[in-house]
């Protein structure tokens, strides 16, 4: 049987036929960042208790940027660790596609990132500090991070005010308005009123 191109090899696979492994984490088998939990030793991502089906490569960029969460993992690092010196590919469209994969996969967004942050000209940044632990993150604490995140997701369209708040706010501003031209129109005719009173009796 042929050797499948790494591309779409997974991680056990890459051992096997000799290849390339990312390296392990230390701190604990289990990293979680947000609503996702990678097992080390499976080289498995879920989340919610759902397994994501990420590429060889894709995971590799994962653990890459878990590494050095909140710094910058420069393209020329993931090239490194991607593909061996002696490999002859398009780097900066393969990393390119790479990461665009892992973003897919976690639901994220060049544009609005939520964990993954482009770095002009430089690389890419962990948004989020993940967390290790030796135990799997329990069912009820990952469908409670899942829905924690649609949250995050839907919170900033909701600080926009909606279009009857905008009426009412306008609405009260008038009034506030018309109030002081009434008062400012008041004083005018009482300061009027009384230069006549005054005149009158000198």
């Amino acid at each position: 049987m042929g050797v499948m191109p790494p591309e779409v090899m997974s991680m056990r696979d890459i051992s096997e036929v000799g290849g390339a492994v990312p390296s392990v984490l230390a701190e604990g088998r289990y990293i979680t960042f947000g609503p996702f939990q990678v097992d080390q030793h499976r080289q498995e991502v879920s989340r919610g208790g759902t397994k994501l089906k990420l590429q060889g490569k894709v995971y590799q960029i994962l653990l890459a940027l878990l590494e050095k969460p909140g710094e910058v993992v420069t393209r020329e690092e993931l090239r490194m660790r991607l593909w061996p010196a002696e490999t002859h590919v398009n780097y900066d469209a393969n990393v390119n596609t790479t990461v665009n994969k892992l973003r897919q996969a976690l639901g994220d967004s060049s544009e609005k990132p939520i964990y993954i942050e482009t770095i002009p000209r430089k690389g890419y940044c962990l948004l989020m500090q993940p967390e290790f632990s030796d135990k799997p993150m329990a069912p009820a604490l990952a469908a409670s991070a899942v829905e924690m995140t649609a949250e995050t997701l839907e919170k900033p369209r909701s600080l926009w005010p909606s279009r009857s708040d905008l009426w009412l706010a306008l609405g009260v501003l008038g009034l506030i308005l018309a109030g002081m031209l009434i008062g400012a129109g008041i004083t005018r005719l009482w300061l009027g009123h009384f230069a006549q009173s005054a005149d009158f009796f000198f």
